[in-house]
């Protein structure tokens, strides 16, 4: 019976990683298919405003970035076949279980963490490739071998840093917290990414980039005045130099209570007019007001609350490690094995998450309209698009995988409307 369980979640392994591989492929063929179509038309809404060469430039843009999205994916598959079903998982168990105590808390960070490294291991040259090969060829990349290497470094640092004493206490809690483990694992981990929620501003941010107030006085006295309207305190405003890394601008919230700060890309500020700013950051505004960053965050918790109750259920059963290729059952395999799988089973859930975000910009959109300008916010918009190059138009399936903001077009036609 052991071996007919094990054998059935093998093959069934295997079909939902074959259904999930075949869609990716699938849809990734459809977009660049479409990118191609319509590379040569700008769309009827933008074609005043944004020329045909940058809206070639953004069509090959999203076909480069998504070609070597799928090679990463296809690694990314063959380390899961391998780690899994191929042993190598099962292997690196029982080599550290000849170095350690095989059951311990020891063992089973030491066996995570080489999965860890491995798995860094192999995305490190797609992440140098993105910045160095693609990001570069379309004119973005403003990162130095030396400060990538440094970002890695830091990375790692604040890596080990928060993350080595949590696992330990994972580690713990599950082997002394009984059948119900996964409810304490759950409050750790609740309370660790609420921690990090409030410590990133002041704490973790500045490791990475520079925060300086904003000088520009008049835009200062602008947004102020956007704040006062909108009844929001924030404790600070600040440029980020975000061009020592990319071209790209961007603003954002960040931080919680009376740490809430206000934060602009240098090269954002480089690019909009001061009423553009002050549209986009009303579209911030609306996020906040809108309780969507708590709405996500208890979206979160609460999936990860049932996630962690699926692992409680699974990590007793001996069919879930044969069936992936590992006899060495244990707390440190299990969750190894969970977090790999899992992205498997929950792929075909993915057009829910991206329709949910995609709603709330379309209510920050509203908000910023209400509070700002619309005009404006379109003007920043098709400005962003452009320096972005942010594809206009994408194939519509694609789109409800993977977009996390609405189409442009769609997204300029109610602002307009």
């Amino acid at each position: 019976m052991f071996d007919t369980d094990a054998n059935a979640f093998s093959w069934t392994f295997l079909a939902a990683l074959t259904a999930v591989t075949g869609t990716r492929l699938w849809l990734a063929a459809r977009q660049v298919r479409h990118l191609r179509t319509h590379r040569d038309a700008v769309p009827p809404s933008f074609a005043g405003a944004i020329p045909l060469a940058a809206h070639q430039k953004a069509a090959d843009y999203s076909v480069a970035k998504g070609r070597l999205g799928l090679i990463e994916m296809l690694a990314g598959v063959a380390m899961l076949l391998v780690l899994s079903l191929g042993g190598l998982l099962e292997a690196m168990a029982q080599g550290w279980g000849r170095w350690l105590d095989g059951g311990g808390i020891v063992h089973g960070m030491a066996l995570i963490l080489s999965v860890v490294a491995l798995l860094s291991a192999v995305d490190l040259p797609f992440a140098a490739y993105r910045a160095f090969v693609v990001e570069a060829r379309f004119g973005f990349n403003r990162m130095t071998p030396a400060l990538f290497l440094a970002d890695l470094a830091k990375q790692t640092a604040v890596g080990a840093v928060l993350g080595v004493p949590l696992l330990a206490l994972v580690l713990w809690l599950m082997a002394q917290m009984g059948e119900h483990w996964w409810i304490w694992v759950w409050v750790a981990w609740t309370a660790f990414n609420l921690l990090i929620l409030l410590a990133y501003p002041t704490f973790i941010a500045p490791l990475f980039n520079k925060f300086s107030p904003l000088e520009d006085t008049a835009l200062a006295e602008r947004v102020r005045a956007l704040l006062e309207r909108c009844g929001f305190r924030a404790s600070g405003l600040y440029v980020m130099d975000g061009s020592r890394r990319s071209s790209h601008g961007n603003a954002y919230f960040t931080g919680f209570g009376a740490a809430k700060r206000i934060v602009f890309f240098d090269t954002l500020l480089a690019r909009l007019a001061p009423a553009e700013i002050e549209a986009v950051l009303a579209h911030e505004l609306g996020h906040y007001k809108r309780h969507h960053v708590w709405k996500r965050v208890l979206l979160l918790f609460a999936a990860s609350f049932a996630l962690l109750w699926v692992l409680g259920q699974l990590i007793r059963q001996d069919w879930f490690y044969a069936g992936l290729g590992v006899h060495s059952q244990g707390a440190a395999t299990a969750l190894v094995l969970f977090f790999l799988v899992m992205p498997v089973f929950t792929f075909f859930l993915q057009p829910l998450s991206s329709l949910y975000s995609r709603k709330h910009e379309f209510e920050a959109d509203a908000y910023a309209a209400a509070h700002a300008s619309a005009p404006e916010l379109v003007k920043a918009l098709v400005k962003l698009y452009q320096d972005n190059a942010a594809t206009l138009s994408s194939d519509r399936l694609h789109s409800a995988f993977y977009d996390s903001h609405p189409p442009a077009v769609t997204r300029i036609a109610r602002l307009t409307a």
